[in-house]
């Protein structure tokens, strides 16, 4: 298993990868409030970055290989009317972990690029969040206001004498308002 998150109703969606990152050999599931787990799309490769709109109605879906975020339609735990919203330039990195902010834009982690790209939710990208290591891997809002975004990196095959702290956990200040953790209701 490699990155999950809560979906508004209250399920837990969590997605696979093998470790010889054979493609299409993942699976995004989805654990009901009721213990049940099924299968939400199969044939991923690289699991990472899942996330809703502020309204719960869109669901937004990294398979890093791709180089894509893709949108999903959401309703009743069931993911439809898949489409790309975002087409990551691979020269720029690859899409790993996402966080989405209040009014529904995408903050996403480039392994590879050194930098969070955010992007309006129509794909347009905003801005930019330049990091002083190569393997950015994922983020997340909090702080008293969630206006502080938490940003993850990995040391994996980095050369440390070039990016010291690369491992480390940065933070970004007086960012959009992201959105509360949702939950688990089961």
């Amino acid at each position: 298993m490699n990155e999950g998150s809560c979906a508004p109703d209250g399920s837990f969606f969590c997605g696979s990868m093998s470790y010889d990152t054979v493609p299409g050999a993942g699976t995004l599931y989805r654990l009901d409030p009721e213990g049940k787990v099924t299968v939400a799309l199969g044939g991923v490769t690289i699991s990472n970055g899942i996330g809703w709109s502020p309204d719960g109605s869109t669901t937004y879906y990294v398979d890093t290989p791709t180089q894509r975020i893709d949108a999903f339609d959401y309703a009743e735990g069931i993911l439809s009317a898949r489409r790309t919203v975002v087409h990551v330039d691979p020269r720029k990195g690859a899409p790993d972990g996402l966080a989405i902010d209040s009014e529904g834009g995408l903050w996403v982690a480039l392994w590879g690029g050194g930098a969070i790209h955010h992007y309006t939710c129509d794909g347009t990208l905003a801005d930019i969040i330049e990091l002083p290591v190569p393997r950015v891997t994922s983020c997340m809002f909090g702080g008293r206001e969630l206006d502080e975004l938490y940003i993850t990196t990995s040391r994996l095959d980095t050369d440390l004498d070039a990016h010291p702290e690369a491992g480390a956990l940065f933070r970004a200040s007086h960012m959009v308002p992201g959105m509360p953790t949702l939950p688990y209701s089961g």
